[in-house]
C-alpha cells in the first residue's frame, strides 16, 4: 500500500470516527431533537469525507458569529388559554332558532328547548338573564332545565365572589388585583339583575366596598369603567344619593372621560332634574371628548 492510499485510509477513519462520535453524541445530548435529523447529519457527513463535516461546521461558526443575539421572547406567548378558535358558524342549527322572548310569546317549545341548550353550551354567565326568561315557560322540561343551570351559575358567583372578597379583604400583595377582578367579575352578572332585590343589593353594597378600597389605598387602579359599572347599578336600585358621590369621584379622577358626563346625564335624566341635565349637556357639546354613537343621539334630541 502506497502512502497516498495509507493517507487516504487515515482520512476515511477519521471521518468515519467523526461521523459516528457526532450521531451518538448529539442523541444523548439533545434528546428533544429528532432522531432523524441527527442520522441524516452523520450519514452526510459519512458519505462526504472531509467536506460533510467542515461543511456543517462552518455553519456551525457562521450561526454562532453572525446570530449570536438572544432571541426576545417577551411578546411571545405560548399559553393555550389566550388562544381563541374561531369556528365557522353552524348556518343549519343558527338559522332554526327564534330569540327566547318569541320563543315563549308563541309556545314553541321545540325553538325554546333547543335554544336554552345552545346558550348553555355557551358561556352560561353572560347569558343569565336569557336563561332566566325560560322559568316562566310553560313548558315544564324547559323551566326545569334553565332552573336547574341557573342555580349552579349564580351559586358559582356566589363562591367566586366571596372568594375574592376575602382575598381583598386580607390586604396583602395581590389585594389590588382582587378588587379589580372582583369589581369585573360581579358587574358582569349584576347588571343582568337576575338575583333578587335584597341579594342585588348586598352584592352591589360589595362591589362598591371594592371600588372604596382601590379609591382609598390604590387610586391609580380605579379604572373609569368601574366607577361607570357601579353608577350604573345605583342607578337601576334608584339609589341616587350614593350614585351622585361616584359621579363626582369620577369628575375628580377622570374629567376629561365620555363616561363622566354619561352617568351625570343619565342620574339627571332619571331625577328629573332638567336644569342639570341640559347643563351637563351642554359642557359635554363644549368638550373635546370623542362622542360614541349612543350619546351623539342623545345630543341630537335633547340639542
Amino acid at each position: 500500500m502506497t502512502v497516498v492510499e495509507k493517507r487516504f485510509c487515515i482520512v476515511l477513519l477519521i471521518n468515519t470516527a467523526v461521523a459516528v462520535l457526532y450521531v451518538i453524541g448529539n442523541s444523548r445530548i439533545r434528546q428533544k431533537e429528532k432522531n432523524t435529523d441527527i442520522l441524516m447529519k452523520g450519514i452526510v457527513m459519512f458519505l462526504c469525507p472531509v467536506v460533510g463535516p467542515l461543511f456543517f461546521l462552518a455553519g456551525l461558526v457562521f450561526n454562532k458569529v453572525f446570530f449570536r443575539q438572544n432571541v426576545d421572547l417577551e411578546d411571545v406567548i405560548f399559553s393555550k388559554e389566550r388562544v381563541k378558535t374561531h369556528l365557522r358558524a353552524d348556518e343549519e342549527r343558527e338559522g332554526n332558532l327564534v330569540p327566547i322572548e318569541e320563543a315563549l310569546a308563541i309556545s314553541d317549545k321545540d325553538s325554546l328547548r333547543t335554544l336554552v341548550m345552545n346558550v348553555v353550551r355557551g358561556d352560561v354567565q353572560n347569558s343569565l338573564a336569557s336563561i332566566s326568561l325560560a322559568l316562566n315557560s310553560e313548558d315544564t322540561e324547559t323551566s326545569h332545565y334553565a332552573a336547574t343551570v341557573l342555580r349552579d351559575a349564580l351559586n358559582d358567583f356566589r363562591k367566586r365572589a366571596q372568594e375574592l372578597y376575602l382575598q381583598m379583604k386580607q390586604e396583602g400583595v395581590d389585594a389590588a388585583e382582587a378588587a379589580c377582578i372582583l369589581i369585573e367579575y360581579m358587574h358582569g352578572v349584576l347588571i343582568q339583575e337576575v338575583f333578587h332585590e335584597k341579594e342585588q343589593q348586598t352584592y352591589i353594597d360589595m362591589m362598591e366596598e371594592a371600588c372604596n378600597f382601590l379609591d382609598e389605598k390604590y387610586q391609580e387602579k380605579l379604572q373609569a369603567s368601574y366607577i361607570e359599572g357601579l353608577c350604573v347599578l345605583l342607578l337601576k336600585i334608584k339609589d341616587f344619593k350614593r350614585m351622585k358621590y361616584w359621579c363626582d369621584k369620577s369628575r375628580e379622577l377622570y374629567p376629561a372621560e365620555l363616561s363622566t358626563y354619561t352617568c351625570y346625564l343619565k342620574l339627571y335624566f332619571t331625577e328629573g332634574n332638567k336644569k342639570h341635565f341640559f347643563d351637563e349637556l351642554e359642557k359635554l357639546k363644549n368638550s373635546d371628548i370623542v362622542i360614541d354613537r349612543e350619546t351623539l343621539e342623545l345630543i341630537r334630541i335633547f340639542s
